[in-house]
């Protein structure tokens, strides 16, 4: 007899620990149980079809059933399903990974270290940052700086690296020598001022730190191009060619974490491109695969590199899983794909400016104080005033109102707060964005009667 949904969600409840996860209001309620997935769309096992506006999480950007990277898993499964990287060996699919990743990414990056996600990228990121200033015989230069509302994994280092409040408040976080700083959103902390005054006054925040804490044991400067978990904080233009500015002057490493922003997301192949920097270390991850394997990495720049390899002798770090051949094999196949299809450019050129024109014409919502989009991505801020920004009091929850509404109407968008927030495929078409858009005004329509009818307004 073949389980239903209430069997699984039974099971799910008896055995499955969710991340980020209240346990015990989960068991409750029930998962929703998914059970397949075709082009930008799911079904659950109560057959009802729903929109993927967040890419599955940031990840699916060529779509679900994508059958070049199934026949890539199987072929690789059959020929070599595992080999690691140790012991002085490679797989040639890791080889071939690393030299089309050198293609595609700025020309300062000519290595790359692989983990298993993202996560580990950034764990990844503080050895190697903490490594190079050693080699070079600066061991001082130990303190990492990044934002806060920043996400960067939730391993001990990703999330120090992170500034979630909530995560630091569990398990005794940060570890020492990570240190953060202001996030650059204007919408909350500069309206009065111009937005490029604004991205100005944030990116000095960086320099005032590097100064409180001292130039000399400041050893990287760690940022998502458009902080993505946080709620798809998009920086003014002038942020990050001013922060540039700074960990040049101080000789500070720049750090570009890739893992939401990178292949094609913001319309460029990786968002440092977007926004004008020059980054000494980039993590990726999500995309570089689409999500159907987990894989990930850290693009080394030459600056490090050489150092690395010619001074550093054996760097004691590494994965049973770095390179493996599948995961390898399957982002081959995705990278050519997304080559093949010119995805990167149809988001830049044609899908991008479509989604920003859907958005802007947003803000005259009654619900809505910003909206905003960055390539295939972006957020709507709900408002309890749109005129002034005054927000709801944030104790009625009024984004997992919204979003309760858009998984009762067959969509898939993300609560932050009052931010909501989409990140969708990068193979949708102009219709599905037609689609897409439809629900978000049907569910912000539903959302502000929801509101009104109980005197929030």
């Amino acid at each position: 007899m073949s389980r239903t949904t209430q069997d699984w969600q039974a099971a799910d409840a008896a055995h499955f620990l969710h991340p980020f996860t209240d346990f015990d209001a989960l068991a409750k309620k029930g998962s929703r149980i998914i059970e397949r997935a075709e082009n930008i769309y799911l079904w659950d096992s109560e057959g009802h079809k729903i929109l993927d506006a967040m890419s599955g999480l940031w990840c699916v950007n060529v779509g679900y059933g994508r059958q070049e990277l199934i026949d890539a898993t199987t072929a690789q499964l059959k020929q070599l399903p595992f080999y690691n990287a140790f012991f002085q060996t490679a797989t040639k699919p890791a080889i071939e990974l690393a030299e089309l990743l050198s293609e595609v990414t700025p020309p300062q990056f000519k290595h790359v270290f692989f983990s298993g996600s993202g996560s580990e990228g950034n764990d990844t990121v503080v050895r190697m940052v903490r490594r190079y200033w050693d080699v070079l015989g600066r061991p001082e230069r130990k303190v990492i700086i990044s934002r806060n509302n920043a996400y960067h994994g939730s391993t001990m280092a990703g999330a120090s690296l992170g500034g979630m409040s909530g995560m630091h408040a569990q398990g005794g976080l940060p570890i020492p020598d990570i240190t953060h700083i202001e996030q650059p959103y204007w919408y909350e902390l500069g309206r009065g001022m111009s937005r490029d005054d604004f991205g100005l006054k944030a990116a000095g925040w960086l320099e005032t730190k590097i100064l409180e804490v001292g130039p000399e044991r400041v050893a990287a400067f760690i940022g998502e191009p458009v902080q993505g978990a946080g709620g798809v904080i998009i920086p003014p233009a002038t942020y990050w060619p001013a922060v540039q500015a700074i960990c040049d002057k101080y000789d500070v490493l720049l750090v570009s974490d890739e893992v939401i922003c990178g292949f094609g997301r913001t319309g460029h192949w990786w968002g440092c491109e977007t926004m004008g920097t020059r980054p000494d270390l980039m993590t990726f991850a999500k995309g570089v695969t689409s999500g159907y394997i987990p894989l990930g990495g850290v693009m080394v720049g030459e600056r490090i590199a050489k150092v690395l390899i010619e001074q550093g002798g054996e760097f004691n770090h590494g994965y049973t899983y770095s390179g493996h051949p599948v995961a390898c094999a399957v982002a081959l196949a995705n990278i050519r794909l997304i080559q093949r299809d010119r995805l990167v450019e149809r988001v830049r050129d044609d899908l991008g400016p479509y989604l920003a024109q859907h958005f802007e014409a947003l803000k005259a919502h009654p619900l809505v104080g910003d909206a905003e989009t960055c390539g295939l991505m972006g957020a709507v801020v709900l408002a309890k005033d749109r005129a002034s920004g005054t927000p709801f009091a944030s104790e009625l929850e009024v984004g997992m109102v919204c979003r309760g509404h858009c998984f009762g109407n067959g969509l898939i968008m993300r609560a932050v707060g009052d931010r909501m927030i989409i990140a969708p495929p990068l193979v949708m078409t102009r219709d599905q964005i037609d689609e897409m858009m439809l629900l978000i005004r049907r569910c912000l329509d539903l959302t502000w009667a929801d509101v009104r009818s109980r005197g929030w307004v």
